[in-house]
């Protein structure tokens, strides 16, 4: 028997032993026919290969219905849904229906997270509250590839404070001809400027290479020095197992529209360690005491723990997205998800060496299972990337591109198989086979 035929028989074996895959039925799975704009694509109706839930989440079927009974209370009821609601969700404290769920996933206590705003916006909020620079602590330390938007988001906290970018921020860069962060290397640049920095925000997963960073150590680490220790989660949140409480990191902010499949433009979390809930904030009226918020008086009580950080009335379909997806966790342990998780990505690598023994790609992930999450990132060599990602979209597989030359797979547990996995790396080697041959009859054209 060949031997992508083996692979695909242990694929079946591992699928029809697998507890989560059940979960599977619970999402919408795009066919081949619309996930892509190709109208000669063959087998437009079987599902597509969709292994991009690091970027965008599949929708929940929950997700619909909850949305709809929330319009027609809109609809019946109007401004009274707030208070009086026929499915026990009332508006004002809507966020209650999926906070405990979303500590769960966190590793958190309740009171510790919020389920409010966006990312940006939520990190902005807690940087007002964490970072407060002085003469001799001003620096913040961020990963040199951090993701744009928290890249500006630092540079703009530093300007407000009246400092010079260029002096207070530190971006630590992978040692020379590595592409990761090994943990002695970010705890050495650390070491180097802990005297003078007030603030660590790093990203549980990096979104680029797909490592995972060891939040407990590094967390340890840096505090002992007397920093404090944020962590953008956007990458990790119901992709890690994480113990944030336990873990006494300081504060945390993710979205949720990757892993946590809240929908595009998702409402956002965050974490307040319980032993920094009482600092000084940035607030708004949500950040008030539920029993007298509407006495409307002016006079601020502000709401213990991480609830006291919210600043308006969180958008009640938002939060109706979110409650579909956190449905759907609930019926797993992050520990069984992340044991699927584990054997999908090594799946995925043990796959993809078997099948390509001439590479034209590596893989810049860690191999090691603790040091990444739910993706493969793989730097295509020259500049092949674009055309081997076309070909796969024109196929019905999505995955996402990240210029220059990367295309990241993320094998989610909730809704992707062993059958996905081994699919997408037989559809790879028909991509990488279509770009080549096209490269080659080109080739001969210019040498002729």
């Amino acid at each position: 028997m060949a031997l992508h035929s083996l692979h695909r028989v242990t694929a079946h074996k591992l699928d029809s032993e697998d507890p989560v895959a059940p979960a599977r039925n619970e999402f919408y799975i795009p066919t081949r026919a619309e996930i892509t704009q190709n109208a000669e694509i063959s087998r437009p109706d079987a599902p597509s290969l969709y292994l991009c839930g690091n970027s965008l989440g599949l929708q929940p079927k929950l997700t619909r219905q909850l949305l709809d009974e929330e319009l027609n209370v809109w609809a019946r009821n109007g401004v009274y849904g707030h208070f009086r609601h026929p499915h026990s969700r009332p508006w004002v404290t809507i966020d209650e229906t999926v906070t405990s769920a979303m500590a769960d996933i966190v590793g958190a206590k309740k009171d510790e997270v919020a389920v409010m705003g966006t990312l940006t916006t939520n990190l902005h909020l807690l940087m007002a509250a964490f970072y407060k620079p002085t003469k001799e602590r001003y620096k913040v330390i961020i990963e040199h590839k951090a993701f744009p938007s928290d890249h500006y988001a630092v540079e703009s906290q530093i300007q407000m404070h009246n400092l010079s970018v260029s002096e207070a921020l530190v971006t630590i860069k992978p040692p020379v001809g590595s592409k990761i962060l090994p943990t002695d290397h970010i705890l050495s640049v650390i070491k180097e400027h802990a005297c003078t920095t007030a603030l660590l925000l790093l990203p549980g997963v990096q979104y680029y290479t797909g490592q995972a960073f060891e939040i407990q150590k590094i967390t340890a680490y840096a505090k002992a020095l007397g920093i404090t220790v944020g962590w953008d989660l956007a990458h990790a949140a119901g992709n890690l197992e994480l113990r944030l409480h336990d873990w006494d990191v300081d504060f945390a902010a993710w979205c949720s529209y990757k892993y946590l499949n809240a929908g595009p433009g998702g409402i956002a979390g965050l974490f307040v360690h319980e032993n920094q809930s009482e600092r000084p904030r940035l607030t708004g009226w949500w950040a008030h005491e539920v029993k007298s918020r509407f006495l409307m008086d002016n006079h601020m009580r502000i709401q213990p723990g991480a609830a006291g950080f919210q600043l308006s009335n969180p958008s009640v379909l938002d939060t109706m997205a979110l409650l579909g997806s956190l449905t759907v966790f609930g019926n797993y342990t992050m520990t069984a998800l992340r044991a699927k998780s584990v054997a999908l990505t090594g799946y995925l690598e043990t796959i993809l060496l078997s099948r390509f023994p001439d590479r034209p790609f590596s893989i810049i992930t860690p191999s090691d299972p603790d040091q990444r999450g739910a993706q493969l990132s793989l730097a295509f060599d020259g500049d092949m990337m674009e055309e081997v990602n076309q070909v796969l979209q024109d196929n019905g597989v999505t995955c996402d591109e990240r210029k220059p030359d990367v295309i990241r797979i993320a094998p989610t547990p909730l809704y992707n198989s062993f059958e996905d996995v081994w699919e997408f790396v037989e559809e790879l080697r028909k991509a990488v086979d279509v770009v080549l041959a096209r490269r080659k009859v080109l080739s001969m054209g210019t040498s002729s």
